[in-house]
This record gives structure tokens, C-alpha cells and sequence, in this order.
């Protein structure tokens, strides 16, 4: 009879989150974004929000609070209901983070719920200022040898600093690492002089290099960048060098119901085969995913564990 009983009431429960799940949205849903306005998650999460938003026939909007490589905004995250009304976009920065940082404030497997990865980009590119004499990675390494070298990044534990840490390492260099707020004062930095070189996500800067006044010297992806194909790849250059990239996923509080997120997972993938959520993808060189939210799920713990790894091998101190 217990058994029963329990059959039914898991049953009766599943009915009630699907019943719940089919009138979701019935109000507006706010997505926080932890990067900065006009940042490549920013831009993302918006085009996304758009599609929803006619899709559900209700508002997603944007939120943004910025800084700690995301972890305000997951933070904020976790501490919201369950219930689907408070979402986070957020880069593959937040998967280091559980190794950077000695009180992050949540367990990043259990209080936060993957839904979908919208877009997976192959690698970062190493820039410095088009003013600069270097325009290749044997003429940094060679300059390096013999000057110091500082490069910024956005700060500790950011995959744009584990990239560049890994760089230092493998090709034997020293450089002097300045944390900044954002990838936006890094660029600030770099054309001002204040530091050599930097590793960044294209989409931020694609429009200074068609300007000419960045110059990239090497892309950390498995294979060449489609929108720069003549830019090198810098694990041919670098013995040793993993190659590292960046994704953009969608995260909803740990104890959203499944019904709910398996709903998301499939209104975002078919967001992506939008023309204006593809055309912001295939310009910055992003890769649209479709793995349902199970699989999204199963990608994301890969990925921490890969970045575990990465904080160990770049030797890097929690803070």
C-alpha cells in the first residue's frame, strides 16, 4: 500500500509541475547577465531574450551586474526562486570559479541548473596594439625574453587569464599579469599603453580589428577562426598549449522544476535557428548548440572539471 501511495503522489507531483510548466510565463522573466552592456554575453543574452519574448508571447529582459567573473550574477541567481521568472546568462568564466574563489556563496553543481548552451566558440585571441612593432607570437616571446611584459586581463580566475597563464607557462616567459573590471578596461589599457597584450572573446573586438587598431597574433581554438582565418593557431606555435575557448549558457536556480527548464531548453534552441540570433553567432564565430537541457547539464560538470585542472596547471591561489 506504501508503495502505492508513493507511485501516486510522485505521479501526482510530476502532473502538477507539468500543469505549471504549460502555463509558464505568465509574467515577465528577467535574465542577469554578469558581463558588461555590449559584451559578448551581453549581446547574446539579448538577441536570445528577443526570441523568447515573441515566442512566449511575454517579456525577457536583460539585467546586468557585473564583476567577481560572473559570480555576482549567479550569486543573485541562486538567492531567487525557482520557479523560472529569474534566469542567468552567463560565459564559461563562471566555470573556474569554484577554484578561484574561497567563498563563492553557492555550490555551482546543486544552485544552479544548466538549460542550454546557446553558442560554443573554438578559442580567444591574443591581441596587442596595432601601434606595437610585434606582429607575430615568436616576436612577442623573443620581446618578452628581453623586456617586461605586462598583461591585463578581467580578472583572477577569468578563462581569459587561465589562457593567458598557459601561454606564459608553455612558451617560458614572464609577464606581469593587471586584473581590470572588465574585458572593455583591459582593451582601455592595451591601446593606452598600459599593458602589452591581452587575450579576449571576439565579439568585443572584431570591429577594432576591421579598424585596424588591434592586431591579433594567434587564436587559442583547435582550428583556425572562420571571420580570421589567417591568423594563426596558437597550439602550432606553443608546444604543449591546450586549446581554450568560451560558451554561452543559460542557467536557471537549482530547484527549478525539471518541466520548466526542459521548456526553456527547447524555446532557446529554437531561438538559434533565428536569422538575427544566427546572424549575431555566425559574426562573432560562435557555434549554435543543441543539446537538450540533460545534456547541457552533463557539458557544464565536464567543463568545471576541465577548468580544475587548468587552475591547477596555471598555478593559480585561490582568493
Amino acid at each position: 500500500m506504501f508503495r502505492i501511495r508513493s507511485v501516486l503522489l510522485t505521479f501526482l507531483l510530476f502532473a502538477a509541475s507539468l500543469a505549471y510548466a504549460q502555463q509558464y510565463p505568465n509574467h515577465p522573466v528577467r535574465i542577469i547577465v554578469g558581463f558588461a552592456v555590449g559584451s559578448g554575453p551581453d549581446i547574446q543574452a539579448r538577441a536570445v531574450a528577443q526570441q523568447l519574448s515573441i515566442e512566449f508571447g511575454q517579456s525577457f529582459y536583460v539585467e546586468n551586474r557585473v564583476g567577481a567573473n560572473g559570480t555576482i550574477a549567479a550569486r543573485a541567481v541562486t538567492q531567487s526562486g525557482p520557479d523560472g521568472y529569474t534566469l542567468l546568462y552567463s560565459s564559461s568564466s563562471i566555470s573556474p570559479t569554484p577554484f578561484i574563489y574561497k567563498k563563492l556563496g553557492f555550490d555551482i553543481f546543486t544552485d544552479l541548473k544548466p538549460i542550454a548552451t546557446v553558442g560554443i566558440l573554438d578559442g580567444v585571441l591574443m591581441l596587442v596594439d596595432a601601434k606595437s612593432a610585434i606582429k607575430s607570437v615568436p616576436e612577442f616571446i623573443a620581446s618578452a625574453k628581453k623586456q617586461p611584459v605586462m598583461y591585463g586581463s578581467p580578472g583572477i580566475g577569468n578563462i581569459l587569464h587561465l589562457a593567458t597563464e598557459m601561454f606564459k607557462q608553455k612558451a617560458g616567459i614572464a609577464m606581469d599579469h593587471i586584473p581590470y573590471k572588465g574585458a572593455s578596461e583591459v582593451m582601455t589599457g592595451l591601446l593606452g599603453g598600459s599593458v602589452q597584450v591581452m587575450f579576449v572573446t571576439p565579439p568585443s573586438v572584431m570591429g577594432l580589428i576591421r579598424d585596424g587598431r588591434v592586431r591579433p597574433l594567434a587564436f587559442t581554438g583547435t582550428k583556425f577562426f572562420a571571420p580570421l582565418p589567417d591568423v594563426p593557431l596558437l597550439k602550432d606555435l606553443i608546444p604543449g598549449y591546450e586549446p581554450i575557448g568560451s560558451w554561452g549558457m543559460f542557467f536557471a536556480p537549482g530547484k527549478t522544476p525539471d518541466a520548466i527548464v526542459d521548456r526553456l531548453n527547447a524555446a532557446i534552441r529554437g531561438s538559434l535557428k533565428s536569422p538575427a540570433v544566427a546572424e549575431v553567432m555566425q559574426r562573432d564565430g560562435y557555434f549554435p548548440d543543441d543539446r537538450s537541457a540533460r545534456a547541457t547539464a552533463d557539458f557544464f560538470h565536464s567543463e568545471v572539471r576541465r577548468m580544475e585542472n587548468a587552475v591547477n596547471a596555471a598555478k593559480i591561489d585561490p582568493i
